[in-house]
């Protein structure tokens, strides 16, 4: 499979083919999606939740991410690898934010950045793309947020918040980022912005009209069952599978099953 970079998705934009994106947080899951000829890996703070337990994805460090950017990467070698910038690494300064970006670049050898906001951060995402980082833009629900908006709870439903939306992505295409995340925003909402600007948009509980879609791996294949967002499909249910491996495992054990002379020296 041809290697996928940022300027695929302009291509894949023009062409009209839609995007594939799922989250990735290690070696083995890598290769598996690589296999499966996802065309992109984001390797998301929501590790945060479905990998560290953590109540939501602010306590996510930079030094968390890079962990598990360097891990997707040695499995990595068709897809394009995102990398979130986690809270509060690149709200205090452009410089901190630059330093922060290309650490995920440098150590952990992330081929783009996720940011998430709109407008406020137009001139953060300008200083990384002129430093040589493409940025991946987040509007709607953005999960950094989640104590401003109350909760998780779906973004632009009234007129003058559908508005900014639009003025946001449109700043953030000015900005210079190569794409832009559509999270928990009315369908018709995201077909507006995606006619809007010329970068492909990536829905997550954005409805069908965008240039993409990405979902949290761990969610799609029934692994994550604490919360369960409208727009997740499971396309698996391995959790009773896995506890049915790890309880036949533990019976068998007790039992004196295993290992057999099958699985001895």
């Amino acid at each position: 499979m041809k290697k996928i970079t940022v300027l695929s998705f302009k291509e894949m934009k023009k062409r009209g083919e839609k995007i594939t994106l799922l989250t990735c947080y290690d070696y083995s899951t890598a290769r598996l999606l690589n296999e499966a000829g996802i065309d992109a890996v984001l390797v998301g703070d929501s590790l945060g939740m479905v990998k560290l337990g953590y109540e939501n994805t602010l306590p996510v460090t930079i030094d968390d991410m890079v962990y598990h950017t360097k891990s997707v990467k040695r499995g990595n070698s068709t897809a394009l690898l995102i990398a979130d910038m986690p809270f509060m690494s690149y709200e205090l300064s452009v410089r901190e934010a630059i330093s922060n970006a290309g650490r995920l670049l440098k150590e952990g050898g992330a081929e783009a950045v996720k940011v998430e906001g709109g407008k406020e951060m137009s001139s953060v995402i300008k200083a990384l793309t002129d430093a040589k980082i493409p940025v991946m833009g987040h509007i709607g629900l953005t999960p950094q947020a989640v104590n401003k908006f109350g909760g998780y709870r779906v973004q632009g439903k009234n007129s003058r918040d559908a508005s900014k939306l639009i003025a946001d992505a449109k700043s953030l295409e000015k900005a210079g980022v190569f794409a832009i995340v559509l999270e928990c925003i009315p369908s018709k909402l995201a077909a507006r912005i995606t006619r809007a600007v010329s970068v492909p948009t990536i829905g997550i509980g954005a409805g069908v009209f965008c240039g993409g879609q990405v979902l949290v791996t761990d969610d799609m294949l029934g692994l994550y069952s604490e919360i369960k967002p409208k727009f997740v499909k499971s396309y698996s249910n391995l959790r009773p599978r896995m506890l049915e491996a790890f309880a036949k495992y533990k019976d068998e054990v007790k039992d004196g099953k295993f290992p057999s002379k099958e699985y001895s020296y």
